[in-house]
């Protein structure tokens, strides 16, 4: 049976970024789309090209390689020319080959919010479609408050889609903005809809306000969209939008969507969903939700004995879809054999091959939860695990030895009576048995002491010339001043790979070191192998 194609459109680089708490930088928003790459969605909304600094810069070239990178806006305002919308212009300019405009469908939200007539209203849809046609750009129309306004005047509503399907939009997209319309409305309408648009034109774009975001989107696939708008792990103002983490297993592994419908979504790419679910947190600096669908650490996770025993005869009884499909892991108590199976997917991920039954896999598994419960987490680090594996494995040199470091602040006045902050660190290393001390000054402890790591490394100094500290993260693990501390460190080099490491300790100065230091040593390794 031929299956239909469904879509799915990630909106975690606009939508997420409106989220309470949530602040994108450049380089958060290019690792994001990186991320999203791996777990096989269709298209990537970059943001709003000439709304702000980073936006502006993300869109300077395309983000992705294999996704519809897609720009965002909005259709032209009344009573301005296309060519006299700067918004506008903004987004047909974009180097993306998509563009998504959103549009009040709404009539009582034309009236109100926009103080305009309805007819005035389609006619800024119709004629900015028709620029993006012209433009060359796939279109997607994001129908603002179109189950609400269903709900209002379903004529209007309807005219809206007509109108922008009729001047060439690919995709129509019905949003339940205010999020509180219910599974069997979305359903109900959404039939409607698609006896006026064939469904493989229609999307949903749902938000989570009343928790159904999922079912909502679900129901609207069944009731005949082609395609599923979201965020990872549910990003998005208020309560969030759809979770296209929960989603698209749902989709994926469920009978009920599988046996009827097709994603971009393959078994590799699903056993990616974990890790990059919860290097996202890792990358927000906030802990994972424990009892996220699927994906969550308590989501194969049985305490009771009976459910425990019932699980070691056969899974099945209490997994509703095996843990590793998901890149997850079953824990009941230790676990050794599903952990074993976790950590030779991620080796695998590496080019390191090993058995199931190697002594040194069982030896870096108790490594790993040894590490994990002082407060290490390596789905956001993969290079530092990529280190841990290849020390317990005893296949990684010591290309440099750090005999001491140290750091100091002082706060003093100038010459000229201004109150100053100088810190330096000096950092002493050994090399073949050579000895090398730097000093340098920075912006921070951190900053002074990565300078003066890097500053003086014998033979090793032109390896690291082109290394690049982009990002630096700390989250307190517990409370009060003393409290254990994880830094997470992201690099990157002139090859344009980036890798992040990890460092943990009470003291947020021996984390950092811990973070840079392994930059480092993965640097060296991926630029001298095994070879000092």
């Amino acid at each position: 049976m031929t299956k239909d194609r469904l879509y799915l459109f990630d909106t975690t680089l606009r939508d997420g970024a409106q989220t309470a708490g949530i602040e994108f930088s450049l380089e958060d928003k290019i690792r994001i789309a990186a991320l999203l790459e791996e777990i096989g969605v269709d298209y990537i909304e970059g943001g709003y090209p000439g709304a702000n600094v980073v936006d502006d810069e993300f869109f300077r070239q395309n983000r992705t390689r294999r996704a519809t990178f897609t720009a965002f806006g909005m259709t032209k305002r009344s009573g301005r020319s296309v060519g006299n919308d700067a918004g506008l212009q903004a987004v047909l300019r974009a180097p993306a080959p998509a563009m998504c405009l959103v549009g009040k469908s709404s009539e009582h939200q034309v009236k109100v919010a926009l103080g305009i007539s309805g007819e005035e209203n389609l006619k800024s849809l119709r004629e900015s479609v028709q620029a993006g046609v012209a433009a060359g750009k796939q279109v997607l129309i994001d129908c603002e408050h179109f189950f609400d306004g269903y709900k209002g005047n379903p004529d209007y509503s309807l005219t809206f889609v007509r109108t922008a399907i009729a001047a060439g939009a690919r995709w129509v997209v019905l949003c339940d903005t205010n999020g509180g319309t219910m599974p069997s409305e979305v359903a109900e309408i959404v039939r409607a809809v698609t006896a006026v648009v064939p469904g493989d034109k229609l999307g949903i774009h749902a938000h989570d306000d009343t928790g159904q975001a999922v079912a909502n989107s679900l129901a609207a696939v069944e009731a005949g969209v082609r395609q599923i708008q979201g965020t990872l792990n549910g990003l998005g103002e208020r309560c969030g939008n759809a979770n296209l983490v929960t989603l698209i297993p749902t989709l994926v592994l469920k009978p009920v969507f599988a046996d009827r419908f097709e994603t971009g979504v393959g078994p590799e790419q699903l056993a990616e969903l974990t890790r990059v679910s919860r290097a996202f947190d890792d990358l927000l600096n906030r802990a994972s939700d424990r009892q996220a669908p699927y994906v969550g650490a308590a989501a194969f996770a049985t305490k009771a004995g009976i459910h425990a025993s019932s699980i070691a005869k056969d899974p099945s009884t209490y997994e509703h879809v095996p843990p590793e499909s998901v890149g997850n892991v079953r824990n009941i108590m230790v676990s050794q054999q599903a952990g074993k199976s976790n950590l030779l997917t991620a080796l695998k991920r590496h080019g390191i091959v090993l058995d199931k039954d190697d002594p040194r896999l069982e030896r870096l598994l108790r490594t790993v939860k040894e590490r994990e419960a002082r407060g290490y987490s390596y789905d956001g680090a993969e290079a530092s695990f990529l280190l841990l594996a290849r020390e317990v494995l005893g296949t990684v040199p010591r290309y440099f030895e750090v005999e001491s470091y140290r750091a100091s602040v002082e706060r003093r006045h100038n010459a000229k009576g201004q109150q100053i902050d100088v810190t330096e660190a000096v950092v002493k290393v050994v090399v073949d048995g050579e000895r090398f001390m730097s000093v340098a000054e920075g912006n921070g402890p951190v900053n002074a002491l990565d300078t003066a790591l890097r500053k003086d490394l014998g033979k090793f100094s032109g390896d690291i010339g082109d290394l690049e500290l982009v990002d630096f993260k700390v989250r307190i693990l517990d409370g009060g001043t003393g409290a254990v501390t994880r830094v997470l460190v992201e690099s990157r080099d002139a090859s344009g790979e980036r890798w992040s490491t990890i460092g943990v300790s009470a003291n947020i100065i021996d984390a950092s070191f811990e973070a840079l230091y392994e930059s480092i040593t993965y640097k060296l390794l991926k630029t001298r192998g095994t070879a000092t």
